[in-house]
């Protein structure tokens, strides 16, 4: 299961090109998980498990309890954090 959160990045727009129509969306950019500080990284981390749709099961997790099983995800590189430039949002996916 994919879910998104929002990031708003200010851009200047004298900075912002178009793309020419017949132009690819870019790939999502990963964003190592190492990278991220602490905060940001929680942050990142609770707003997902935090979404509504989010599946877990049958069973009830707590919100710490969901947070500690997305970081393991992350530390064994069972999911990754990415950024999506044309919807201007993060995401954690499962690997393949």
């Amino acid at each position: 299961m994919t879910a998104k959160i929002s990031l708003h990045c200010s851009v200047t727009p004298s900075l912002r090109h178009p793309a020419p129509l017949d132009t690819p969306p870019p790939d999502p950019l990963v964003i190592p998980y190492t990278e991220l500080s602490a905060d940001t990284l929680r942050n990142v981390v609770e707003s997902f498990v935090l979404r509504e749709g989010t599946d877990y099961g049958e069973r009830d997790f707590s919100l710490e309890q969901k947070v500690a099983h997305v970081m393991r995800q992350l530390e064994r590189g069972e999911a990754r954090i990415v950024f999506d430039a044309k919807s201007e949002s993060v995401d954690i996916v499962r690997t393949k």
